[in-house]
């Protein structure tokens, strides 16, 4: 199969790519996120062929993107009375939304649980498309599974060319991070990923609500939580702390087979330093960091290293995501004193 990359500013090549979507087919569509690989959500052999194409596990639940909240009614069993607030001022946008599932929700979908993620993505070729397939559409990022999340056509082609027949080019991503996962299914709202949308942000809407970022449940709750995600081919190390000391560690101890990934403020003069943006600029480092990584292997190193961002704000998704990359091997510096361990990421004092 040849994989076309086709304008997502061509109606003609949304309806087309629709077709697709209608006929049971996949292609790979732009949100302000990340790019998903996208199928009709009710069709269950579709869905099938998402998990085959990315290699994703069975037990790691999609994400069901619509185009009104007019959709919603149909795929839950019910609506939390936080749903609207949250709805109102987040959609469309980085925020998914988990609720209880109707019967319409395919079991592969949501990976054998009883609740199904929603969202509304902010992207003019993505609404219309949806639009236009006449059905919810079901999109995980469009790469291999446990690689970095796309956020340029040319990463789809790279990772899945020959896959699918279609790829809609609707540019850079404008966030570079995949959705905020919100659990409003259970009594007290739960974020369970990350994402474009911050904590203080939702809070700001319903008060209270909680992190649980990691599990060690069988069944994770939302994608990003049970595997090693966004990671590059090469091992990567991330450096925590404060960034004139990462810096410095990452001056001290990089080789000409490593590569790193600094901020823009601490850059140094090497060959295999890509900075993806500065300490303070969170929303830089997110829409910077997939294509970093990305970067970083394309040099043919052996090891990576990465400065962690302060974990605030939207920094704590960056974090989140270069914590996932390293598979937690994490290098802690405080002070002058340095010294490794683990850390469940879900220990952040929110």
């Amino acid at each position: 199969m040849e994989t076309k990359i086709l304008n997502a500013n061509n109606l003609k090549h949304i309806e087309l790519c629709a077709q697709t979507i209608r006929e049971g087919g996949l292609v790979a569509i732009p949100t302000e996120t990340v790019y998903g690989l996208a199928a009709n959500a009710l069709n269950e052999m579709a869905v099938a062929n998402i998990f085959s194409i990315k290699g994703r596990q069975s037990d790691n639940p999609l994400i069901v993107h619509i185009s009104s909240t007019s959709n919603v009614p149909e795929l839950v069993d019910s609506i939390p009375t936080i749903f609207e607030p949250l709805a109102k001022k987040f959609w469309p946008g980085p925020l998914t939304m988990v609720m209880r599932k109707s019967n319409k929700i395919p079991d592969n979908v949501s990976a054998g649980l009883d609740t199904v993620a929603l969202r509304i993505p902010n992207h003019p070729a993505a609404l219309k498309l949806i639009h236009t397939s006449g059905c919810p559409i079901a999109a995980p990022s469009a790469n291999l599974s446990g690689s970095p999340s796309p956020t340029k056509a040319i990463h789809v082609k790279n990772d899945i060319d020959g896959k699918i027949p279609y790829i809609l080019d609707g540019g850079n991503c404008s966030v570079g991070l995949e959705s905020t996962v919100l659990d409003i299914s259970c009594d007290i709202p739960t974020i369970l990923r990350p994402g474009g949308i911050t904590f203080d942000e939702i809070k700001s809407v319903i008060g209270n609500v909680i992190v649980a970022f990691d599990t060690d449940n069988d069944k994770p709750r939302s994608p990003g939580m049970k595997y090693r995600h966004y990671a590059p081919k090469a091992p990567l190390t991330a450096i925590s702390g404060p960034a004139e000391l990462t810096a410095q560690y990452i001056k001290n101890n990089l080789d000409n087979d490593m590569a790193a990934l600094m901020f823009d403020d601490y850059g140094l003069d090497h060959p295999n330093i890509i900075t993806f943006g500065d300490s303070h600029d969170f929303t830089a480092q997110a829409a910077n960091l997939f294509d970093a990584l990305r970067r970083a292997d394309k040099i043919g190193v052996v090891k990576i290293l990465a400065q962690l961002p302060s974990e605030k704000d939207l920094g704590l998704a960056v974090a989140n995501r270069i914590r996932k990359a390293s598979g937690n091997n994490i290098i802690y510096l405080i002070d002058s004193d340095i010294f490794t361990k683990k850390r469940k990421e879900g220990n952040n004092g929110l």
